[in-house]
Formats: structure tokens, C-alpha cells, sequence
């Protein structure tokens, strides 16, 4: 999963998309508005922290523009700014969430996750597919109950695909989300990266769709 981070204060920054990384997600950093309003119309994230107070466009024109380009991003806005007053202008927005300044990295990651799982129709932070269970919360892996060792890069793949149960993803989507904006994306790199998941989680969890990518079969309900 990626998320766009855009906060100006560097410590700050350096700190959220830290913590991020640490909890399996890709993460860009911008730290003015106008910069945060073109990444997130060229590039492809999943969700977009965003700081109400920055230079050049601040946080609720960025959120506006977003909206108004018909743009369904998840947004979690951060703010000094402490007042309900404040509060209710970024839902009225468009924000999906809001966190006041001074925060904790772990009640940031959970409202994250809460926004992520709300926008891909999950009601649980446990993703389920056949015998195999993706806990959001830690990042747990497991088959018929046996624990599954994945690398970062197989969780993101996996968690993403999960997130999207039933939805055939290209290649192309796959390498927009899994990758930040500074790293070579290579196709055949899905293909290996799949192959070691399928052998660690069986051969039948992700499906190839010839010429239109791959997919996790949505549970029968």
C-alpha cells in the first residue's frame, strides 16, 4: 500500500514516514500544498496523510481541489490546529479522518488502517481469503492457522490484493502501489514476487487473468 505524506515540518515527516514504512507501506513525502495537489493527480496512492498547514496551498485547498476533481482518496488530515471548529471544516471537506498534533505513530497507523479497510468494503481488520488470514493490525500472516513468513515486499502485495478481493488488478496498478516514486518498476518484478507468495501460501491464492493481471477470488458469502 502507498501513502502520500504531506507534512512541512521535516521532523515530522521523517517520523510519520518512518513509521509507515515500519508497519509494511510505501511512503512519498511532499512538504508544500501545491507540490501534495499534482502528486496526488499524476501518481497512484492509497491513502494521503495531509497536514492542514502548509505553504503555498494549505491542507483544506488541497482536500477541496481533490474532492472537486472527483477524487475518492482516503484522506487523514493532521493539524496543530485542536478546535472542533476546525474538526468539522475538514469533514465537511472531505476528510475521511483527523488527528491533532502532538499524536502517537500507532493511533495514526490504526486510523489508517480504519480509512483503508472503510474504502475497500472491510468492516474487520482481519482480510480472509480461503484458509488465509492477513491481520492488519499486526501484519500477521497465516494458513489452515500455521504462520506464513513473508519479506515486505510479498506482505504489501498480498495486503493490497486483499484489500481488493474480486477486483482483477493489471500489472501496471500493482507496481504504482507497491513502490515509491524514486524506484525502478520493473513487470516481470510482480512475477517473482508472486511466485515466492504462491509457494509459501499455496498455488490457488492469487489467480493470473491472461492479459488483464491478478486477482484474489472474493469469498463465497
Amino acid at each position: 500500500m502507498r501513502i502520500l505524506i504531506a507534512e512541512d515540518e521535516p521532523r515530522i515527516a521523517a517520523d510519520v514516514k518512518s513509521g509507515l514504512e515500519r508497519a509494511g507501506y510505501v511512503a512519498d513525502v511532499v512538504n508544500d500544498g501545491a507540490t501534495a495537489s499534482f502528486q496526488a493527480e499524476v501518481e497512484t496512492y492509497d491513502a494521503l496523510v495531509l497536514d492542514l498547514g502548509l505553504p503555498q496551498l494549505d491542507g483544506l485547498s488541497v482536500l477541496r481541489r481533490l474532492r472537486a476533481d472527483g477524487s475518492s482518496l482516503p484522506v487523514l488530515i493532521l493539524t496543530a490546529r485542536d478546535g472542533w471548529r476546525e474538526r468539522v471544516e475538514g469533514i465537511d471537506a472531505g476528510a475521511d479522518d483527523y488527528l491533532a498534533k502532538p499524536f502517537r505513530m500507532e493511533e495514526l497507523l490504526a486510523r489508517l488502517r480504519a480509512i483503508l479497510r472503510r474504502s475497500a468494503g472491510h468492516a474487520s481488520p482481519v482480510l480472509r481469503t480461503g484458509t488465509t488470514e492477513l491481520d492488519t493490525r499486526t501484519r500477521a500472516v497465516s494458513v489452515d492457522g500455521r504462520q506464513a513468513e513473508l519479506t515486505a515486499l510479498e506482505y504489501r502485495l498480498l495486503a493490497f490484493l486483499m484489500h481488493r478481493q474480486g477486483q482483477v488488478v493489471p500489472p501496471s496498478e500493482l507496481l504504482e502501489h507497491l513502490y515509491d516514486t524514486g524506484t525502478d518498476r520493473e513487470a516481470n518484478a510482480i512475477e517473482a514476487v508472486l511466485t515466492r507468495l504462491r509457494r509459501k501460501l499455496g498455488a490457488g491464492v492469487v489467480e493470473t487473468r491472461r492479459g488483464h493481471g491478478y486477482v484474489i477470488p472474493a469469498d463465497p458469502t
